[in-house]
This record gives structure tokens, C-alpha cells and sequence, in this order.
């Protein structure tokens, strides 16, 4: 697909939204590129593959790929709304921009090699959706059809830790928006979120994956960890769902994925199956 129209769609978008004159979008080749302050972000995408088959992809996770960026001038009007701001207002909406310019990028990367199998798995950082109050999904959905994509091959991903306990009641709502549109939902947490708190907040949200960061592959031996994963998987199974085992560049998380009955394995090790990794 050609890339550059793409391209000056969504910087025409940004300069209207944002009352500015900077473009952030910028096509190198066939490599789309995102501007975000002094970092430039493209994009790495690695296979998710079924844990019993390795051969069987059944998704790529989209990841930043971040270098740095010399910012040759700034902006006045940039200044003038940085200072017309309020603080907090400027923090959330910085979060809210960042993600949309990664997802967007990614999106545009993607669709060359949209022919691989599955789903993207695009993640939204928690915050994101706490700051968007309603119709979460809408502005990308028009990113979305622009690409000539659909909702249903998105997998919408967020990683939550303790210390989001006690906004469940806010995430569910925001990412039930986004299930209403037609995205999948996944949702990747580690050890410390093993809690029945979290446990309940699965059950209720009923989302399409379910991820654990595995982290060191010696915690994922501790019997009391298994143990849990082991419910874990018994839980998603219940709730329809596929289990993710993420674990990098250890060959012993497959025999613990297997063990503990998990569907799905995410990490760089599993990169090198053959035709399955594309970084761009």
C-alpha cells in the first residue's frame, strides 16, 4: 500500500486538532516514523505463537522502537498551549497524544505486512483510559478505517499492576467501549497482580487474552506461582478466553507454558521461528 497519503492524512489531522504547524509523521523509505518531543518512534512487530506448535502464529505485538530525535526548532504555538494549560490536564493529555501517535505509526507499518497471520496486538497504556471519559476507541477507529483495517483484527492491550486496583470499575467501563466497537481486548499483568482482586476483575471483563509477564524463569517455577497460574488458566478457559505466556529470551518458558496449560507464547526467543518476526 502506498504510504505517503497515509502519511499526510494523519499530519493534516494533527496540525487541525492540535492548532499547530508541526508534522509528526514522517515516511523514510517504506518505514513510518512518529515525532514525539526529542524520541522518534517506529516500529518493531514479534510473533505471539501457539504453545504446543510454535509454527502457528496467532498474532504480532506491535512494540515502540524508540531512537532519538534532534528537535531543530520549537514551535510558538506549542509554548502558547503548553502554557495555557493546567498541569495535571497537560500530564494526561501528553499520555493520551503519546499513545495515539504510537498506535497510529504502528497501524501505518503494519500494513505491509498485513497478509501475516492473526491479529496486532497494540497496547494502551492505562492512564490513556482513565483520561478519555467516553467513546474510548472512536478516534482510532477512524485511523483504522482510513488504513482500510477493521476493528475485529485489533487487539487492544493494557498492562496493569497493583496499584490500578482501585479503578477496575473505571478500566472495565473503558475497555467495554472499546469491546462495543469491535476490538479485542487482552489484558497482561505479573506476579504481584496475582490477587483475587485481579482475578475478579477477569471474570467480569471477560476479555480475548489474558497475559502473564513471566519475567525471571525462576520465579516461574516457584510452586506457589504454577499453582496460581495454574488457576489462572482455569479461569480463562471458564471465561472463554486464550492464556499468553510472555516470557524473553528463555527456551524453558515453553515447557512451563505447557505445564501450566497456557495457550499462547510471547517473547523475543520465539522471534526466530522462521517468517515470523518483522521489524521495521
Amino acid at each position: 500500500m502506498y504510504l505517503q497519503p497515509l502519511v499526510d492524512h494523519f499530519n493534516d489531522s494533527f496540525t487541525t486538532q492540535h492548532r499547530t504547524t508541526f508534522r509528526p509523521f514522517v515516511l523514510e523509505g517504506d518505514l513510518v516514523s512518529g515525532i514525539f518531543g526529542p524520541i522518534r518512534i517506529s516500529s518493531l512487530f514479534t510473533p505471539l505463537t501457539l504453545a504446543e506448535n510454535l509454527q502457528t502464529i496467532v498474532g504480532h505485538k506491535a512494540q515502540n522502537n524508540v531512537s532519538t530525535y534532534e528537535t531543530k526548532r520549537l514551535y510558538s504555538d506549542e509554548v502558547e498551549n503548553l502554557l495555557r494549560s493546567d498541569r495535571n490536564a497537560a500530564v494526561s493529555e501528553s499520555i493520551i497524544n503519546f499513545d495515539r501517535l504510537c498506535r497510529t505509526v504502528h497501524l501505518m507499518n503494519y500494513l505491509p505486512v498485513v497478509h501475516l497471520q492473526g491479529s496486532v496486538f497494540l497496547e494502551v497504556d492505562p492512564r490513556h483510559i482513565l483520561g478519555i471519559k467516553k467513546d474510548h476507541g472512536a478516534y482510532f477507529e477512524d485511523v483504522i478505517e482510513r488504513c482500510g483495517l477493521a476493528t475485529k483484527n485489533i487487539v487492544i492491550l493494557t498492562s496493569l499492576s497493583n496499584q490500578y486496583a482501585s479503578y477496575y470499575e473505571e478500566l472495565n467501563n473503558g475497555l467495554s467501549n472499546y469491546r462495543k466497537r469491535g476490538y479485542q481486548i487482552a489484558l497482561q499483568f505479573d506476579a504481584e497482580a496475582q490477587n483475587n482482586e485481579f482475578f475478579d476483575f477477569i471474570a467480569q471483563l471477560s476479555p480475548n487474552y489474558v497475559c502473564f509477564a513471566g519475567g525471571d524463569v525462576d520465579l516461574l517455577r516457584h510452586p506457589l506461582l504454577l499453582d496460581r497460574l495454574q488457576q489462572l488458566k482455569t479461569l480463562v478457559t471458564a471465561i472463554g478466553a486464550q492464556s499468553i505466556l510472555k516470557q524473553d529470551d528463555q527456551q524453558q518458558a515453553a515447557a512451563v507454558a505447557r505445564s501450566t496449560g497456557f495457550d499462547v507464547i510471547h517473547g523475543s526467543h520465539y522471534a526466530d521461528v522462521p517468517q515470523s518476526s518483522v521489524a521495521i
